[in-house]
């Protein structure tokens, strides 16, 4: 049965990436037959061509745009998880935070980004605010979801056998809300690669969504494609590193899911 689920795995993964190689052929031998000029599309060979002889331009961009994930995100983790157990705990919390953030989201963030400039200037900090701002409401509301979606009828257990509040709330709902909440942490790694490609848009001198900017007046479309390939690149293994951690902190649970996959199989 293991091996039989590795052949699932593999065969799982085998068909995307040749997807993906399929498409990048196509785009190769297309581009080459039509004969587009390079400047206005590029064929995949002059990005790899671009990758390697700007690798330490792009290198520095990257790291800047990292560290404006890396902050911002954290940021809007200890933020949203730290308000979400406040919602789930508190009424008054819920009545009256929760409304706000619902309603915050029908802000265009690209609206608040150029006043950002104004409050906080220009740097690190207004790309960090906009990442944060991006990535908050995914993991909020997901972890709400989650601590709220506890059975009534185990809160009445384990107030039965006297359990306090906070007990109910910390060895009940903390647990059942895990998989609620990574699911709302990936999300927000995942967008958090475009918060940070916002930020740079409206107010950036450095990362990949600046180098992005720059290039495109100069036509130097190779590079603009390598930029996005690597934020691409970034925001795929940012979410790996989620799903890791996910099944490093939850690993009764993917147990569970796969003893039940094996019993259908």
């Amino acid at each position: 049965m293991g091996f039989k689920n590795k052949m699932l795995n593999s065969v799982n993964w085998i068909f995307p990436v040749c997807i993906l190689v399929s498409l990048v052929i196509v785009w190769e031998v297309l581009v080459r037959v039509v004969n587009v000029p390079s400047w206005q599309l590029p064929p995949p060979s002059a990005i790899l061509d671009e990758l390697i002889a700007s690798k330490d331009l792009l290198l520095a961009h990257t790291l800047v745009t990292l560290k404006e994930i890396g902050v911002g995100f954290s940021v809007a983790l200890v933020t949203g998880l730290t308000l979400a157990a406040g919602i789930a705990y508190s009424r008054i919390l819920e009545r009256s935070v929760y409304p706000i953030i619902i309603a915050s989201q029908t802000i265009p963030i690209i609206a608040i980004a150029p006043l950002l400039l104004i409050w906080v200037g220009y740097g690190l900090t207004p790309k960090v605010i906009i990442v944060a701002l991006i990535c908050f409401y995914p993991i909020a509301v997901n972890t709400v979801d989650g601590l709220k979606s506890i059975d009534p009828d185990m809160i009445s257990m384990f107030r039965t056998l006297g359990a306090s509040r906070f007990q109910v709330f910390a060895r009940l709902q903390v647990p059942n809300s895990l998989p609620f909440m990574f699911s709302g942490i990936k999300i927000g790694i995942s967008v958090s690669v475009i918060a940070a490609v916002i930020g740079e848009w409206v107010g950036g001198s450095e990362g990949l969504g600046y180098l992005i900017t720059y290039s495109q007046p100069l036509f130097l479309t190779a590079r603009v494609f390598a930029a996005i390939f690597l934020l691409s690149v970034m925001g795929v293994l940012l979410f790996v590193l989620g799903v890791w951690i996910e099944h490093l902190t939850m690993p009764w649970y993917f147990n569970a899911k796969r003893s039940n996959a094996m019993e259908i199989l």
